[in-house]
């Protein structure tokens, strides 16, 4: 944990320094300096393809054994399936707020055209990469690929995403155990896949060194507008989910205002403090049981599968991410493709839980660009920045981990209370 905030706060200096040299280099370092800072920029994007090479085995990995956990999960008693159903309502919930919320906020106030054409150019993709939204019906065909290989090879990660989500639940289904060694294989792979990410990612100050001179270079100082806004805009998606949190403990759990606030205020100064919702499950489970008066037997069942299973802010800032990057290349994603990126939004965030921070956000938000048709070259500058919403990304995932144990303990029966 203290590496990977370190490596964040070296990511973050690097973006600075390159966004900064490469724009002294435009104003002051005359047409020797451009050649120089492009060579030096390839190696960040080398440093881009690696990352890239391991998005749809690490996606494939972790869905498969992702799902085949909530399907044992769900099929351990009417507890945890209850709790189970809670977490992908919410999840779906997340998600379209996120579609809504983020358009509403960014027709509201707009990513500004001239510091969204530098940005482009700085990262060097493609301004009008997005492919055509096929018609519902071959939409629908798409969804069940024809050949799971050749629709990895395409990155068409909405039919690989579908085909994961079903072989994640028929492993879970077959006679004598015989899926468990194949469960072991996948999981061997998601994790050599997170190895190699780790290795990639010790490189991450030098890589997005490099592309932030690139950035620097063509896009100046208007970039940093642009990364604050950004910030602003993903925060803000975080912060929405957290406050349904609220109102959900509040209106459906029935925990008074007061009551609920001071129980959840020292998980919440935790989740600040670590980002880490699995850091705050000791807190959680104690504030639960002491404070709200969660049954010791409902609080170490749904909390600890919560912090396995559930993510309730992921949809939300994940999909703000790819909306925010799709005003910026001026895209307009159709209806049916954000229908595939709210899909494959809802199935990354329980393959991803538990994965590092740096790890799950590449893997969480490139197939949803994907799906949506959305180049995912300035992940990595954006990545150096995930700091702050990755805060209310903690803050929004703790509050409803709590609110949900606090709605599903609200109907259980006294006598089974103890």
């Amino acid at each position: 944990m203290k590496f990977l905030k370190s490596l964040s706060v070296l990511v973050l200096i690097a973006l600075i320094a390159g966004l900064a040299i490469g724009a002294v280099a435009a104003a002051w370092g005359g047409a020797a300096a451009t050649p120089i800072i492009e060579a030096i920029e390839a190696l960040g994007g080398l440093w881009l393809n690696a990352l890239r090479m391991t998005v749809v085995p690490l996606i494939f990995a972790v869905l498969v054994t992702g799902i085949a956990q909530v399907s044992d999960a769900a099929a351990t008693g009417r507890l945890a399936m209850k709790a189970t159903l809670w977490f992908l309502g919410l999840l779906a919930i997340s998600a379209v707020t996120a579609v809504l919320l983020v358009n509403g906020v960014l027709a509201a106030w707009p990513v500004g055209e001239a510091a969204s054409a530098a940005l482009r150019a700085g990262a060097q993709a493609p301004a009008a990469g997005m492919a055509t939204a096929p018609d519902f019906a071959a939409w629908v065909k798409s969804l069940a690929p024809s050949n799971p290989i050749k629709a990895a090879a395409e990155d068409a990660v909405l039919p690989v995403v579908v085909f994961a989500i079903f072989t994640g639940f028929a492993l879970t289904r077959l006679p004598d155990g015989r899926g468990r060694a194949l469960l072991e294989v996948f999981n061997g792979l998601g994790e050599a896949m997170i190895v190699i990410v780790r290795w990639v990612l010790m490189a991450a100050p030098l890589g997005v060194f490099a592309l932030g001179l690139g950035v620097g270079l063509r896009a100046g100082v208007g970039a940093a507008g642009v990364l604050g806004h950004y910030v602003v805009t993903a925060s803000l998606a975080g912060l929405v989910i957290a406050i349904m949190g609220y109102i959900l403990a509040v209106t459906v759990g029935r925990v008074p205002l007061g009551r609920w606030a001071r129980a959840t205020s020292p998980v919440l100064a935790a989740a600040f403090a670590t980002q880490s919702s699995l850091s705050c499950l000791p807190a959680m489970i104690e504030r639960s049981r002491d404070n709200l008066g969660v049954p010791a037997r409902i609080a170490n069942l749904v909390l600890p599968l919560a912090v396995a299973v559930f993510r309730m802010t992921s949809p939300a800032v994940n999909l703000a991410v790819c909306i925010f990057v799709a005003k910026v290349y001026g895209l307009e994603p159709s209806p049916l493709q954000y229908a595939g990126g709210v899909l494959v939004a809802l199935a990354v965030s329980v393959g991803s839980v538990g994965l590092p921070g740096q790890v799950s956000f590449i893997v969480s938000v490139a197939p949803i660009c994907i799906a949506l048709g959305i180049p995912i070259d300035l992940l990595p500058i954006l990545l150096a920045v995930e700091v702050v919403p990755d805060i209310f990304r903690t803050l929004g995932n703790v509050t409803g981990d709590m609110a949900v144990t606090a709605i599903v303990a609200r109907d259980e029966p006294e006598e089974t209370a103890g």
